[in-house]
């Protein structure tokens, strides 16, 4: 219900920013009249999208290791390194969606809710605090509630994602398996509540020595695997350990215009462990050697040998282009060695720009001299000359 207030309340706010010069307040009987017209938007909501527990197999009152059991099994039967069928990879990634979703209790529960509409208010509703819907209807005096602290992540991971210039000009999908160290499916049977745990290996002892005077040291130690956590000696829930290798598949987008060095990156699917938030991985650009391009910002630069008659008398010839189309060149007029020509437009897309935006070409002539020439040519160069 606090959610539907929050609805009502943005309705209100909303409202208010379309009409500046009105005074817009939002009483009692309008939150009484817009709330029921709010219940029945999320009912229907509810209702649409895809069923996640459907395609994990589940049910909807299953429990989270029920859901990870049923998640590891359709991940293995269905992973397009396994499976070769062209489908595979399609009901792999969904069911890789619907897993983040369910596994998250959080989500899951505006899932349950709200359907898979309500998950895409989620980014916008976490941003909003139930106390603020007294100012949002016009009443003042709201009040702050305190965030509730974040967890610790495992530490984040650079990966190089290697790609030629062609796919950095067109845009690419890259589809990466990545292989992570996921927590066991029984891991909470097999780890108790530690206050001393401060993190893995490392405990904190706390001494009186006098009366007001604590002193805390660290100490090791290996039963503890994470901050408030301890791992039960000889637990058989858990045979392999803590963890257990997990692969995942990613689908990164590249951008058309992106550069080495810009990064993609997906939250939270790193290594995970006891006690601690995943980190996120981070797929780094890296652009791979082009034999005829060399790229400079949004410009696109290369070098065209022509022969000393081109130089002399001027050229027009066709040029292929990094998106493997021809387009002419021509020029009328006397070529010098490293003589360089703008082509504008014609370079790499630029990013985040107008639409249809692109830096230029570069073209640097070397000219090719003969190796040779007969008595006969020579004397006709010179005669052309005087």
């Amino acid at each position: 219900e606090g959610s539907q207030y929050i609805a009502a309340g943005s309705l209100c706010s909303s409202l208010r920013k379309m009409f500046p010069s009105r005074s817009i307040a939002c009483p009692p009987w309008l939150v009484s009249l817009l709330l029921p017209l709010i219940v029945l938007l999320s009912a229907t909501l509810s209702q649409c999208g895809r069923d996640f527990y459907k395609i994990l197999g589940v049910k909807k009152e299953s429990s989270a290791s029920e859901i990870k059991k049923a998640y590891r099994k359709l991940s293995m039967k269905y992973h397009p390194d396994k499976n070769p069928e062209k489908e595979a990879s399609k009901k792999f990634a969904e069911i890789a969606e619907a897993y983040e979703i369910l596994s998250d209790d959080e989500k899951r529960s505006i899932y349950d809710n709200h359907g898979e509409e309500g998950l895409k208010q989620q980014h916008q509703e976490s941003h909003m605090d139930p106390f603020d819907i007294f100012s949002a209807f016009g009443f003042g005096g709201g009040r702050r509630r305190k965030g509730r602290g974040e967890k610790e992540k495992t530490p984040n991971l650079d990966m190089k994602l290697r790609v030629t210039l062609e796919q950095l000009y067109f845009g690419e999908l890259f589809h990466v398996t990545y292989r992570r160290q996921v927590l066991c499916v029984n891991v909470d049977e097999c780890t108790v509540d530690r206050r001393d745990c401060q993190g893995a290996g490392l405990r904190v002892v706390t001494q009186q020595m006098g009366p007001g005077f604590i002193v805390q040291n660290q100490m090791q130690d290996d039963s503890c695997v994470g901050p408030g956590k301890a791992w039960k000696k000889k637990c058989k829930a858990c045979p392999k350990g803590q963890t257990e290798e997990e692969p995942v598949l990613l689908t990164a987008y590249v951008e058309a215009g992106m550069t080495s060095g810009d990064t993609i990156t997906f939250e939270g699917v790193a290594d995970h462990k006891v006690g601690y938030e995943p980190g996120d991985l981070n797929f780094v650009v890296t652009e791979t050697q082009h034999d005829r391009f060399v790229r400079r910002g949004n410009d696109l630069l290369t070098t065209v040998e022509i022969p000393l008659l081109d130089a002399l008398v001027g050229f027009e010839t066709q040029f292929r282009h990094l998106d493997g189309k021809d387009f002419p060149l021509k020029k009328d007029d006397v070529t010098d060695h490293g003589e360089t020509m703008t082509v504008k437009g014609k370079g790499m897309p630029v990013r985040g720009g107008k639409e249809g935006s692109f830096g230029d070409l570069l073209i640097t002539f070397h000219i090719k001299f003969p190796d040779k020439l007969t008595k006969k040519q020579k004397e006709l160069v010179r005669e052309a000359f005087k």
